[in-house]
């Protein structure tokens, strides 16, 4: 982005208001930040004491399953706290057999848990990675690992952790920059995946060019950026974030470590487009995978959550710091529990409810429709969306895709035209004029072939008058 996207845009410039829903807006095709409906209300705070039990302290990471029990790393305390779906508290871990003997977890940081009920945890001050089975129960311990690919005085610190279906395991760990480690289902550590490039500063990189080699030595050296946190969805890619504002802050990892995001709207997924010097720019910290290929990622700079569609649109922005409720203070990881997201902060030793509004839930089943090849349905919702908020056109190209695989090119192109889709405008078109051709080639062709024969017979005519007046006049 240019110096113009450091200048314009500050918190001041947001909506206000209610209690209770989180301060939201949008970007326009131009990259202005505009007002929006809220797609997000707070409508309760989860802490210790409302649980019965002590007070959260410093939590880090948290999990919802499948049937939306909710498992919170309460790492200052050394436990896992696990909810069901009403948020009522179902039990504590906060220590496990290991060899016959009581162990206990030292400044956790990273919680996952499998479908089966299998938990892992990143044991960052143990410097292992514990699974347990869904009593409680020791499967195993990933402790330091050995392999050529690592340094000899290398120290495993895992800080986040998921798990894919094989049992494989993926594992951010701190001072990693070649990406996620990952292991076998057996623990075994296989390779690197997913490493970030190195974001080299051009002014730095000459100024190392021109520099004596003890200068250089003295110098940082240009490594890559570490990532913030993963995810997984049901299909087994990861999704991860870096807190960077490098090129491309939010990945999506295949099997071999290539990004395959796609970054087909109005901007790249990246967090705020526009920000003022003093604040800087986004850090993205966290990503959490929902259904047809929705996702959110948080920023813990401003304490905003942002939402794109599988294409990479901005579908809606909602959150901030502050002191009253739907707000935070030190936010660190989001988790979806059906319409619900929960924000957990790491200061106040709580976690945000959120329920989705009308404007949010007609948005979020206007993508579904769409995923699941629903156009009738995918065309009416998104048009719902649009009243409700003129300012998304992103629901007018979503009305275009819809019209599109409905074959109708003609409203298509007009739908992408109001969304300034210009690829999704060109391709509605081009289709268009082929079903022109394809409606009117017998008329087209017998016009042309008439006009070739009128022309040719004029050409005969003229051809034989002339020969006719110069016979005459010899």
């Amino acid at each position: 982005m240019s110096m113009v996207c450091l200048l314009l845009f500050s918190s001041a410039a947001l909506p206000a208001s209610a209690d209770g829903e989180a301060d939201a807006y949008h970007y326009s095709f131009y990259g202005d930040a505009v007002p929006a409906p809220a797609a997000y209300e707070a409508t309760m705070i989860i802490t210790g004491k409302k649980l019965n039990i002590s007070a959260f302290k410093e939590p880090t990471d948290m999990h919802v399953t499948k049937d939306e029990r909710v498992y919170v790393l309460d790492s200052g305390n050394g436990r896992i706290v696990e909810l069901d779906r009403n948020f009522k508290l179902v039990r504590t871990i906060d220590s496990f057999i290991n060899e016959g003997k009581k162990d206990q977890f030292k400044n956790p940081q990273g919680l996952f848990v499998t479908d089966k009920g299998d938990i892992l945890v990143a044991d960052s001050d143990n410097h292992r990675v514990v699974h347990l089975d869904d009593k409680g129960e020791l499967v195993k311990i990933v402790a330091e690992p050995k392999s050529d690919l690592l340094k000899e005085d290398f120290q495993f610190k895992p800080i986040r952790i998921v798990m894919d279906k094989g049992d494989r395991i993926y594992v951010m760990a701190e001072g990693v920059f070649d990406g996620f480690m990952e292991f076998s289902a057996d623990g075994v550590f296989s390779s690197f995946i997913g490493a970030n490039r190195v974001q080299v500063d051009p002014v730095e990189y000459l100024w190392k060019r021109l520099a004596t080699r003890e200068q250089r030595s003295q110098m940082v050296m240009f490594t890559p950026t570490e990532f913030t946190n993963l995810d997984m969805d049901e299909e087994g890619f990861i999704y991860a974030t870096s807190g960077d504002r490098g090129k491309d802050p939010i990945k999506k990892l295949n099997a071999q470590g290539t990004d395959i995001l796609r970054r087909e709207g109005y901007s790249a997924p990246q967090g705020d487009l526009r920000y003022m010097n003093e604040s800087g720019p986004s850090r993205l910290i966290d990503v959490d995978v929902g259904d047809s290929d929705m996702y959110s990622v948080l920023d813990s700079n401003k304490g905003r959550i942002f939402t794109y569609n599988g294409d990479g649109y901005l579908l809606h922005i909602f959150g901030g710091i502050g002191n009253r409720i739907g707000l935070f203070n030190t936010p660190v990881a989001l988790e979806r529990a059906g319409d619900r997201m929960l924000v957990l902060d790491k200061a106040l030793g709580e976690i945000t409810v959120f329920q989705t509004t009308e404007y949010g839930r007609t948005l979020h089943d206007a993508v579904r429709s769409y995923y699941n090849g629903e156009e009738d349905k995918s065309s009416q919702l998104f048009a719902k969306a649009a009243e409700m908020n003129a300012n998304l056109e992103y629901a007018y190209a979503g009305i275009g895709k819809a019209l599109l695989r409905q074959k109708q090119y003609a409203e298509s192109a007009e739908y992408f035209k109001q969304s300034m889709e210009r690829k999704g405008y060109s391709k509605a078109f081009l289709l268009y004029r082929k079903e022109l051709m394809r409606e009117h080639f017998s008329w087209v062709m017998s016009g042309i072939f008439l006009a070739v024969a009128a022309f040719v017979t004029v050409v005969i005519v003229r051809r034989q008058r002339r020969r006719t007046t110069n016979a005459g006049i010899k």
